[in-house]
């Protein structure tokens, strides 16, 4: 898939499936699969490192993941987070660090947000990088948000990030993430761009999807209510490393 993709899919009202994907081993997996695009998102920090929340992701910390992914999807867009705080400190930075995951293979990447860094994106999308918006609940807003809570609950806060998402449409995004937003407003939202939306948490009403492979694959404990499981990974890896602690101990493994 390809960004021109993007624009091809909303038109005939085709959904877009994405996958958020983290290291080599299930980035391949996500590479073999119908998935149209994987996304190696800054909630590495919490997933791969054990980490509070997504604040503590780092440029060099996503470059290094995005790298693996990278080279293991070679036949879908990879597109990358930039992390917390990484487009705010001028558009200099915001390119420094832009220029870091796009060496490292991202095709893409996705910002958090549109208040106060217009200039950042504009800038990245001017340079020719393809931008993914993000609004509704972003996590590196947590603090500001007091805590993972959903957004546009209300008529003013939906108004806020409607008005957003035509912004981030001027500025030239290609798509936009919206994350625990009430499915009416997302709806009105993808019916109010030209751009197609990917929603998590946000209802049936989105050009698309995303979920993180370790929530849907129940590997991670702890995924939010709207994720649905498509496989129970822990109990699954738990049950084969007793099957293999049982057979050690009783001389059954090796034969």
């Amino acid at each position: 898939m390809q960004i021109t993709d993007f624009y091809n899919y909303k038109k005939p009202g085709k959904k877009i499936s994405m996958i958020t994907a983290y290291d080599y081993t299930l980035a391949r997996l996500a590479g073999e699969s119908a998935v149209d695009c994987v996304l190696v998102g800054d909630s590495l920090a919490m997933v791969m490192h054990g980490r509070p929340s997504t604040l503590r992701a780092s440029v060099d910390v996503m470059s290094l993941h995005t790298a693996a992914v990278a080279r293991a999807v070679r036949n879908k867009l990879v597109i990358a987070d930039m992390p917390f705080l990484s487009f705010r400190k001028g558009k200099d930075r915001a390119m420094e660090a832009v220029e870091k995951l796009v060496k490292a293979g991202a095709q893409a990447v996705k910002l958090e947000g549109l208040d106060g860094h217009k200039d950042a994106i504009e800038h990245i999308i001017k340079s020719d990088i393809p931008v993914m918006g993000h609004i509704g609940l972003t996590p590196q807003s947590i603090h500001k948000f007091g805590g993972y809570k959903a957004q546009g609950k209300d008529p003013k806060s939906a108004a806020r990030l409607l008005k957003q998402a035509k912004g981030l449409e001027r500025l030239g995004c290609f798509a936009i993430v919206l994350e625990c937003v009430p499915p009416d407003l997302a709806g009105k939202i993808t019916k109010s761009v030209k751009v197609p939306t990917i929603g998590i948490g946000a209802g049936p009403c989105t050009d698309g999807q995303v979920l993180v492979m370790h929530d849907m694959l129940g590997l991670y404990g702890g995924a939010p209510s709207f994720v649905k499981r498509y496989l129970d990974g822990r109990g699954l890896v738990v049950k084969a490393l007793n099957s293999f602690n049982r057979e050690v101990k009783s001389a059954k493994f090796p034969a």
